[in-house]
């Protein structure tokens, strides 16, 4: 069985010349597939096809996108599927070409070793030397230039599980692969992305059920004081679902009462194991 498709033809290889690999010039979406569908897919879908309006690149229709999905998936209990989007194959030069075609590339892989517990007993997490840039014109899109969280990924100590990073002026963005929530004085609190990093379809969903839940949910600028000071913390995203954070360096969190009903209120969107 076929684990990859390029432009809708099982292969592996993309050329040396193509945009994506030259300049980092694309973006891509990672998802769960569960019993041969993909989990969330219209959030991915949204949040794909608004990121290559942003960045100029002409999409493949969703309906095509959802029948290579189904091809790959079909009769895979749990795996990951991937969509890659990049401008395509042109000459030397960060010029684009116009006349380029696009290049999709649609993949599967073997569901990550992610343990049962690291949900229900928490995660160690730590802050990251390397910064995360800020830029509005790529804010929020999940595009292929992702060295930064490569270099902040490689500092993680053996024991935690993720890495937290910050902007130059010392506020929290993210985690290396996840969207950070802090509980503070009963509040749900998430960093605002309007200059950097990603928005996460399970940050979106997050924020959509703590309306349901009665929740007061904001989105607003957090510090790392912020964060050492809270009540709980957990981590957030399409594969992972929810992990609560139990430790952040010296710093010990409790599973909280928050925490665990947006983990619940969650529990239909991700691949539980």
């Amino acid at each position: 069985m076929s684990t990859a498709l390029i432009n809708g033809a099982p292969r592996e290889n993309i050329s040396v010349h193509d945009r994506g690999f030259q300049y980092g010039d694309g973006l891509f979406e990672t998802m769960a597939i569960v019993n041969g569908a993909p989990l969330m897919w219209g959030r991915h879908m949204q949040r794909l096809l608004h990121g290559a309006a942003r960045l100029g690149i002409h999409a493949p229709s969703e309906s095509l996108l959802r029948d290579e999905a189904e091809q790959l998936g079909r009769g895979v209990e749990r795996a990951v599927l991937k969509i890659i989007l990049t401008r395509g194959v042109s000459g030397r030069g960060y010029a684009p070409d116009k006349q380029a075609q696009p290049t999709r590339t649609v993949s599967l892989s073997p569901w990550p070793d992610y343990p049962a517990e690291r949900r229900t007993h928490g995660v160690a997490a730590q802050f990251c030397r390397t910064m995360i840039s800020r830029n509005p014109a790529t804010a929020g899109v999940k595009h292929l230039n992702r060295i930064e969280q490569v270099l902040a990924r490689a500092e993680l100590e053996q024991d935690c599980r993720e890495g937290l990073m910050c902007n130059e002026f010392g506020q929290v963005i993210a985690g290396t692969m996840t969207n950070l929530f802090i509980v503070s004085r009963d509040r749900l609190l998430t960093p605002d992305l309007s200059h950097s990093g990603v928005e996460g379809v399970m940050r979106g969903l997050v924020l959509e059920r703590a309306v349901k839940l009665s929740l007061d949910a904001r989105v607003m600028d957090i510090n790392k004081s912020d964060v050492l000071q809270a009540d709980e913390v957990f981590l957030t995203n399409s594969l992972i679902g929810l992990w609560p954070v139990r430790r952040i360096e010296t710093k010990e969190f409790p599973l909280g009462r928050i925490t665990q009903r947006v983990q619940e209120a969650i529990v239909d969107a991700y691949a539980a194991d």
